[in-house]
């Protein structure tokens, strides 16, 4: 019973209790639109390649501006931030379902809604993980920041099943109109939060060279720059499932849209759990993160070499539920590490480093699925990760629980 309270602890803030029940739709509503979105290119293109393509344009906008946005979300009010970019992804998603369903969609309609929408998830993105801290605190960030896994995790139960359903009864574009729907809860709690009870930190003024101030903080912190050099290399090899996992349904194990759901469902669940474990008992720290990235890379190789698809599903719930622990143990780690300037710019290169780098390692796992096969592109993330975590043991201090970590002298500003 007590493991379940602290399981839910950030719930008791009620800012935090409405803005948890939007994204749980929200991004219900986003992972339909990824399936959707990834089953109509197979369509378009029959080709990994073309998959790998879109997928990193739609990521590229954060490699590219993804550090400017560590700026905004230090320099403005997260809240009316956060409002701009769901609006805007509403917009974009009702637009790809409207030329979806009216027959005239093509390659490069999707292509260019990608990268808008990749523009909107750079702002989108360390605006959403550091307002998480001004709703609880940093005594329950930890918490909050698994729940935040949940509610992806939900969603990534949820949406692939509810697209793969939409996919074979009605079509590819009414999911883009049902993700379109789901904005409109997000924008309800965001609208209704109580300002009063946010624990807001001075905003940074506007000055030259505020991002190349946030990359030398960052390069003077050993613990940040190693956190993030970890993060590097995961985040271009590994979490590319939205390539992979059509191609392992479609080509390795013969399957179709449902298929792709049940592989989809099955990480989902493994996320789900590893995010509930992880906000009961999860805390910042080099051994947890270690293990989970180990783990990561054991059921990712296990995945490849899966002979049946029955067993590859459920490698994939042992590989979902660590790489949720990795992904939580990462993110509050860097945000409890940060000083409050400069936490946006911290998140921002976490996810220039986690999702930006997608525009680099998608077209490249794309291609070793092409040329080779997709358990081999499975397999590549596996190795990628275990490398990773060699290199964490050998150079990663030792991360203090709810701690900020070891600061060292740099100059933050101009």
């Amino acid at each position: 019973m007590k493991a379940l309270t602290r399981a839910f602890e950030s719930l008791n803030v009620r800012n935090y209790r409405r803005f948890f029940i939007g994204q749980v739709l929200n991004w219900t509503g986003t992972w339909v639109q990824w399936v959707a979105q990834g089953w109509l290119v197979l369509r378009l293109t029959d080709s990994g390649f073309g998959l790998g393509l879109v997928t990193a344009l739609q990521w590229l906008p954060i490699l590219v501006f993804g550090a400017w946005a560590g700026v905004i979300a230090d320099r403005f009010e997260k809240r009316k931030v956060l409002l701009m970019t769901n609006i805007s992804g509403a917009l974009l998603s009702l637009t790809l379902g409207i030329v979806t369903v009216a027959g005239v969609v093509n390659l490069g309609i999707v292509l260019v809604l990608a990268v808008l929408l990749g523009l909107v998830t750079a702002i989108d993105n360390p605006t959403r993980q550091t307002f998480t801290m001004e709703m609880v605190g940093r005594d329950r960030l930890t918490n909050a920041v698994s729940l935040n896994t949940a509610t992806f995790t939900i969603a990534r139960v949820l949406g692939p099943a509810v697209a793969g359903i939409l996919i074979s009864t009605v079509g590819i574009g009414e999911c883009f109109l049902v993700n379109t729907l789901s904005f409109v809860p997000i924008t309800i709690a965001l609208l209704r939060i109580d300002r009063s009870q946010l624990k807001t930190a001075e905003p940074v003024r506007r000055a030259p060279g505020q991002v190349r101030a946030g990359l030398r903080y960052v390069a003077s912190q050993p613990a940040l720059k190693s956190l993030l050099i970890i993060m590097a290399i995961v985040g271009t090899l590994q979490y590319n499932f939205q390539v992979i996992l059509p191609l392992i349904a479609k080509e390795t194990f013969s399957g179709n849209a449902g298929t792709f759901g049940l592989l989809g469902s099955t990480i989902g669940i493994g996320m789900f759990a590893g995010s509930m474990t992880n906000a009961a008992f999860g805390r910042p720290g080099r051994k947890l993160l270690l293990v989970s990235g180990f783990l990561l890379a054991t059921f990712t190789l296990g995945t490849a070499i899966a002979p049946t698809l029955p067993i590859a599903a459920l490698l994939l719930i042992p590989l979902g539920a660590s790489s949720m622990a990795f992904l939580a143990t990462m993110n509050s780690s860097l945000q409890l590490g940060s000083s409050d300037e400069m936490r946006g710019r911290v998140m921002a290169i976490y996810f220039v480093l986690f999702l930006g780098s997608t525009p680099i390692g998608a077209p490249i796992v794309g291609w070793v699925a092409e040329a080779f096969s997709p358990r081999a592109a499975l397999a590549l993330g596996g190795v990628a990760t275990l490398i990773a975590c060699g290199y964490g043991f050998l150079k990663l201090p030792s991360l203090e629980s709810g701690e900020r970590l070891p600061q060292t002298g740099v100059e933050v500003a101009g």
